[in-house]
Order: structure tokens, then sequence, then C-alpha cells
């Protein structure tokens, strides 16, 4: 556990506390040419180094810094050359991800933190069902239903593209975290604070169509991450039993 702990730090110390903003622009614009993208390799080395050496660890995973300034120098470059303005998002998730995974990896092999012997794949699969359901098969759901009741565009319409399909998945994914943790008042608060941000739209209406529209859309999505909060639930009780 204590490798794990200090390779995290490592990461969230060299990736957002010490990588200033002007690192990543040069990064993003001379790629493998960019000397920044060195010195970013290079404070990762350093702080680990020192996180070992200040708990006196440094011999015994000395391999560990050679492989985590290697791997976070591939997987940065992989990321320069394939981000696009379009993948932003996706391609920060996957890189962060993937410096987890050799994070855990380390740990793993040096026994820091036996994480892969104790994993339920089982867990790890209803989990992943249970994501899916409230995220992608909700909004086909959700469209299908809603779809005859579409209210016209108004022409001054200037919210943010598929901003509306994003809040969904969010807040459906509250629900769900919510629900299996027990924190079930927590979805009467996400309710009223929706409720609050949505009172210009619905005040500003000319009639009733866009509040009927909004509320359906709302109880659907929010009973939906519900009934798969519940069946997560039973799930876990029947692989436990």
């Amino acid at each position: 556990m204590q490798l794990f702990l200090i390779l995290l730090l490592t990461h969230i110390l060299g990736d957002f506390v010490w990588q200033p903003s002007s690192w990543v622009q040069d990064k993003m614009k001379r790629k493998i040419r960019s000397p920044k993208l060195y010195l970013h390799i290079s404070v990762h080395a350093v702080i680990l180094i020192i996180l070992l050496a200040a708990t006196q660890q440094l011999d015994q995973y000395i391999w560990a810094v050679a492989i985590t300034a290697i791997s976070h120098y591939l997987i940065d470059l992989l990321k320069i050359y394939a981000i696009r303005a379009s993948n932003q998002g996706s391609l920060f998730t996957l890189d962060q991800l993937t410096h987890l995974a050799v994070i855990v990896a380390l740990s793993d092999y040096y026994g820091g933190w036996e994480l892969l012997a104790v994993i339920n794949l089982n867990h790890i699969l209803t989990l992943l069902i249970c994501v899916l359901l409230i995220t992608s098969v909700a909004s086909f759901i959700i469209k299908a239903i809603i779809s005859r009741w579409q209210p016209e565009e108004s022409e001054n319409d200037d919210s943010l593209s598929k901003a509306g399909h994003y809040i969904g998945i969010l807040e459906r994914l509250f629900v769900f975290f919510f629900i299996i943790s027990m924190k079930w008042e927590a979805i009467g608060f996400l309710i009223a604070a929706k409720s609050v941000f949505r009172f210009g739209d619905l005040k500003d209406a000319k009639g009733r169509k866009l509040t009927e529209y909004i509320l359906i859309g709302t109880l659907i999505s929010f009973g939906w991450a519900i009934l798969v909060g519940m069946f997560y639930i039973w799930l876990m009780g029947q692989i436990g039993s």
C-alpha cells in the first residue's frame, strides 16, 4: 500500500501540481521535440526518487523509478500525437486511467499492494453492466419514449451542443451511486438542485409543453437510475450469497 501511495502522490504532483500550462502547450506544439516533455518526465522521476529515498526504499524499488519514467513518457507521447479538439476529454480520461493502471501493476508486482489478488471479477462486471445501463442504454430508452413529444426548438436557443444528453448521464450516475451508498436523501437534494437551475427555462417557456417535456424526461431518467441501483444491490446480494 505504501508503494501505491508513493506512486500515486508522485503522479498527482508531477501531472497536476508541478506541470504549468505553458509546458502542456509546448508539448502539444513541438511534440517529441519539446524540451518540456522531457522536463516533465524528469520531474516525475525526481519526485519518486526523493519520496523513495525519504522512506529508505530507493534501493528496493529502483526499477520502479525507471519503469514509471519510461511508461509515462510513452503514454504522454501517444497522447500528444493522438489528441484532437474533438477527443480531448476522452483522451485525457484514457491517459489518466493508463497511468493509474501502471501504478497498480507496479504496486502489485512488487507486493506493495496485492490488489489484483483480491479483485472480484463478478463485482467489476456487475458494476460495468449497471454503469452502461444508466449511460448508453438509458439514453436510447429515454429518447425513444419522449421523442414523440419533442417541443419545437427556440430560434434563440444558445445551449451547448448535447448538453442535455451529458447532464442526464451525470444525474443518473449521481443517483445510482447515491443508492448503492444508501444515501437516498441525497437524491431529493439533486432533484431540488436541478429544479432551481431549470426554473428560468420553465418560467420563460411560452406554454406548458417544455415544462411537461422536461418533467417527463427527468422522471424517467431518475426512475431508471433508481431501478438500476436497486438491481445492482440485488445482484451484489446474489453474488455474495
